[in-house]
């Protein structure tokens, strides 16, 4: 089996992810691609708490993938205590999948620091990242290449190439303080969900 993890705070969940990850099952081949809002990100310890709760957040990815058969929600890092790191979601998930073979879907830009992540070539030891790239040249595709060919010592690092997200998450919540449509931005179920919940609301 082809596994690939997909993180993120999916705050709220947005058509762009339903889009990326349609396309990345189609690009990288993937039998399932579990879909992991984080916990306690490391490098997020000092800023404001997420405007929705881990719950709410599990929630609305549940409602928004619940159509793509290949796709599994979990909930492994929000009901974890603690900081999440990278390394101890991918042994878990080793653990209980031993002869797969498992993709960590990062955003290109994560390529620069990823030599900062905890345990990181323990990480590359265990899986394959793969770098969701938006841009096939310029000079941040360059510098990503070189970084991507220093990683490569550790372990195997692709870049899957997908269409540019046109929102962010930011500019959603945004637009539900303002009372702005979003439904054509993020699916109707979880709009539903957004506003019976007053999530957002200030």
């Amino acid at each position: 089996m082809r596994r690939a993890i997909f993180g993120g705070s999916f705050d709220p969940v947005h058509s762009g992810h339903i889009s990326l990850v349609s396309e990345l099952q189609k690009t990288l081949e993937l039998d399932e691609i579990i879909v992991m809002p984080t916990g306690i990100s490391p490098f997020k310890k000092d800023m404001e708490r997420r405007p929705a709760s881990g719950a709410d957040r599990l929630e609305m990815c549940r409602l928004a993938f619940e159509d793509m058969s290949f796709v599994t929600v979990s909930d492994y890092e929000i009901s974890r205590e603690g900081v999440s790191y990278t390394v101890d979601t991918v042994r878990y998930f080793r653990s209980l999948y031993p002869n797969d073979k498992f993709f960590w879907l990062v955003g290109g830009d994560m390529l620069k620091s990823f030599d900062r992540w905890k345990n990181w070539q323990e990480i590359l030891s265990m899986c394959i990242l793969a770098a969701v790239s938006r841009q096939k040249c310029g000079s941040d595709r360059e510098e990503l290449e070189k970084k991507a060919a220093e990683l490569r010592k550790y372990g195997e690092v692709i870049f899957a190439e997908t269409e540019p997200l046109e929102i962010s998450s930011t500019e959603i919540r945004e637009k539900i303080i303002k009372n702005s449509d979003i439904s054509c931005y993020v699916p109707q179920n979880v709009v539903k969900y957004i506003l019976e919940r007053g999530l957002y609301k200030e």
